[in-house]
């Protein structure tokens, strides 16, 4: 019976954390991002990446970075610096929906 109570305990725990991802908002909030990593994800200045279809979780973990210092960067560190752990998580959730294309010429 107490591995069974566990076991609800740790899908419910795993349940929250996937529905705290926000795509919507992920959006709203991720739209200052588009002066350097372009409106869908895909830069067209050749010195900052493309960030639509990265994988989530590298996402998140280089954001946090930024906000947290072990990634310094002139721009970046600052833009992070006010973010949320649920703000990154839905910018994340964002960027990682949009499919990875090459911008049209």
């Amino acid at each position: 019976m107490r591995s069974i109570s566990l076991s609800i305990v740790v899908l419910v725990g795993l349940s929250a954390q996937v529905s705290a991802q926000d795509t919507t908002a992920g959006k709203s909030k991720a739209a200052v991002c588009s002066a350097c990593h372009g409106a869908e994800g895909i830069s067209v200045l050749p010195d900052y990446p493309n960030l639509a279809g990265q994988k989530q979780k590298y996402l998140e973990l280089s954001i946090k970075a930024y906000r947290d210092g072990g990634r310094k960067h002139a721009v970046m560190s600052p833009m992070a610096a006010g973010l949320s752990d649920a703000d990154i998580l839905d910018i994340a959730a964002y960027f990682a929906a949009l499919p990875a294309q090459s911008p049209a010429k």
